[in-house]
């Protein structure tokens, strides 16, 4: 038996023992069956944590092949290489392994849901109602879908963009299950919900990364070195993701520090943390001593630790499918459907007071706001080190927009935008149309490019070769353009409110994180083209820019009025279900929403004619720099002021003034 295979069996034997292990701790194995309630029986109980483990795992595994070829091994002018290749071509079949598992996973969760063996589940219509209208019947659909289709184009990836996006694909295809588990069902499911995502795709990279890069040294393939480099460096970032997601994800499921001693979910959550403890410090020795070694050509010591690494990996996600199916302590909540809806209760009255003290935590948009101050500042401080001067206004205007997207998000406005459609339309302005104007302002990918380093191996891909990538990429020139923009950011607000998206969109957290992205992100794309400083696949002239800037403004002035004039409630239902007894109507408040609507778009006009303004002198006075110099230059060659038309005028009135002399 070859090592590669003692390690694979090594692997497998961990993740199912303690699978084995937490499931009779946690005491989902055993349960207590009431004579005369539904049973679904023993192969049930556990073919379905096996299914889920091998779906997880498959899916983990994917992750990591496609991970390895586009990330960890070096392309040729954004072609793979041959091992790279055999590692899209290993995805192909990892995706359909994970499409089967997903399959049995939806079989067998029917089978546990309806409480009736699996076997009288199989003759019956249960099966398609369960994949097309229950949640969780959904999210195993999409799964199914989604890991076949990466299956099917992985057969003929062989760039690292078509690779890079087929790892994208995965990556969200992960997400699904989790969130529809025993996150969607947490009193703060908001919370909840975010840290399960964020540990998910950690999880996978750092997990599928590790594994493969494992199979790379047991196969003896070549660039190792290279390989373990690069994920090294990623591996710091999924550890530290890790760690944060886990924490609010145990706040969001316990509420004391006793439960973690005295429950059974709280007993499986330290058993990870301390598993977790492990990895770190095995992560730690392998920067510390392995990496050298491997540098210096010795392959062996790195191998026995990753080895070692990636079955303590492989038994740890088999504690987290062993927590999964065990349920969280029960805690005792209000009788409140408010509760229920928005994981808090309704704020009382709302006031300036209340806006500035009532904050309510959102882990996604604190996330975001993190990453683009850290990431920002980590440019910044690049520069400096280099002594590259960088402007002053461009850092202000995008702290300014980081400071008013966690304002927007964090504070009370989050907390009321969720009961109060007045509140929620100021949130909207605020994302779509105050916050990009600063960001795109900032110049971030201008600084991007100054601060990344070229990648090492000429024709590989580093950061900043796939930025640039993206930057000529069809999908960019193609949204970038500015019809396209200025019809996304207009189109896309009538669509949502005036169609059922809106009320699924507030009933989802899921939904509402989609909606508030995608404000952010049209606003975004939107004034790029208008005010942005990054070079955009289209340049418009500063009249045009002010001409499109003056076409859309009234549409949203148009939509507020309509707002204004309307007598019914848009996603009454959900607004209903919350019970607010204070403040206006909810038609009244629909009515200023729209007149906040209405009036909200003379504060980001006036920003963006003052920057255009700007803008557009600063243009002139490069302009008629360059002319200077390049006039200074032609004078200093010919003799004449190097301006081709006051040259000719000099010479027309010097000929004048010889004719009149020889008269």
């Amino acid at each position: 038996m070859s090592r590669t295979v003692r390690v694979a069996l090594a692997a497998a034997g961990a993740a199912l023992i303690a699978l084995i292990v937490a499931m009779f701790a946690g005491g989902a194995a055993t349960p207590r069956i009431i004579p005369g309630l539904p049973d679904e029986g023993a192969l049930t109980r556990w073919a379905l944590p096996i299914s889920k483990l091998a779906m997880d795992t498959a899916g983990v595994l994917t992750v990591g092949a496609l991970l390895a070829a586009t990330v960890f091994l070096p392309s040729d002018k954004g072609l793979l290489g041959r091992t790279a290749l055999d590692y899209v071509k290993a995805a192909s079949w990892l995706a359909l392994a994970w499409a089967a598992a997903a399959a049995s996973t939806m079989l067998f969760t029917l089978s546990e849901s309806l409480g009736l063996p699996v076997m009288e589940v199989l003759g019956g219509n249960e099966l398609t109602s369960f994949a097309s209208q229950v949640s969780q019947g959904i999210a195993l659909t999409i799964v199914v879908l989604f890991a076949v289709a990466i299956a099917l184009f992985s057969r003929g990836a062989i760039t690292a963009g078509a690779s890079g996006g087929l790892l994208v694909l995965a990556v969200f295809t992960l997400l699904p299950p989790a969130l529809t588990g025993h996150s969607a069902s947490s009193p703060n499911h908001s919370l909840a919900t975010s840290g399960v995502a964020l540990h998910l795709v950690g999880l996978a990279l750092w997990v599928g990364g590790l594994v493969v890069l494992c199979a790379h040294a047991l196969l003896k393939r070549p660039q190792l070195d290279i390989a373990a480099q690069r994920f090294s460096r990623l591996a710091l970032w999924c550890y530290i993701g890790l760690g944060l997601s886990g924490v609010f994800g145990v706040l969001a499921r316990l509420t004391s520090v006793a439960e973690l001693f005295t429950t059974s979910y709280g007993l499986l959550v330290v058993a990870k943390v301390v598993a977790f403890g492990a990895l770190g410090t095995v992560g730690w020795w392998h920067r510390r001593r392995t990496l050298p070694e491997l540098d210096a050509g010795r392959p062996k010591a790195f191998l026995r630790l990753a080895s070692g690494e990636a079955v303590l990996m492989f038994a740890t996600v088999g504690l987290a499918v062993a927590l999964a199916r065990t349920a969280p302590p029960p805690t005792t909540l209000p009788v409140d459907r408010a509760f229920e809806l928005l994981g808090y209760l309704v704020p009382p009255p709302i006031s300036i007071g209340n806006l500035v003290t009532l904050w309510w935590f959102d882990l996604f948009f604190a996330v975001v706001a993190a990453a683009l101050g850290g990431l920002y500042a980590a440019g910044l401080v690049r520069l400096r080190r280099r002594g590259d001067s960088w402007s002053w206004g461009r850092t202000s205007a995008w702290f300014t927009g980081v400071l008013i997207l966690v304002l927007a998000t964090q504070s009370g406005v989050a907390r009321y935008a969720q009961v109060m459609f007045s509140v929620h339309m100021a949130e909207h302005m605020t994302l779509s149309m105050l916050v990009p104007i600063f960001l795109v302002l900032g110049a971030p990918v201008t600084l991007a490019l100054r601060a990344l380093k070229p990648a090492v191996r000429r024709g590989d891909r580093g950061p900043r070769e796939w930025l640039t990538v993206i930057l000529h990429s069809r999908a960019v020139k193609f949204f970038g353009h500015p019809g396209i923009a200025t019809t996304l950011f207009i189109v896309s607000t009538y669509a949502l409110y005036f169609t059922p998206l809106f009320a699924g969109a507030m009933s989802e957290h899921l939904g509402h994180i989609v909606m508030t992205s995608h404000f952010l992100l049209s606003g975004t794309l939107f004034f790029w083209v208008i005010v942005g400083v990054d070079p955009a696949p289209y340049k418009l002239p500063h009249v045009g820019r002010l001409l499109v800037l003056f076409v859309t403004m009234p549409f949203h002035a148009f939509f507020g009025i309509a707002m204004m004039m309307m007598t019914t409630v848009i996603a009454s239902d959900w607004y209903d279900q919350l019970g607010r007894t204070w403040g206006a109507s909810s038609v009244e408040d629909q009515q200023t929403g729209g007149a906040i609507a209405w009036g909200f778009g003379e504060i980001p006009t006036l920003i963006v004619i003052l920057a255009l303004a700007l803008q557009w002198w600063q243009d002139d006075t490069r302009k008629s720099s360059r002319a200077d110099r390049r006039a200074d230059a032609i004078a200093a060659k010919t003799g004449g002021t190097g301006d081709a038309e006051l040259d000719a005028y000099n010479a027309y009135l010097a000929k004048l003034d010889k004719r009149d002399r020889a008269e």
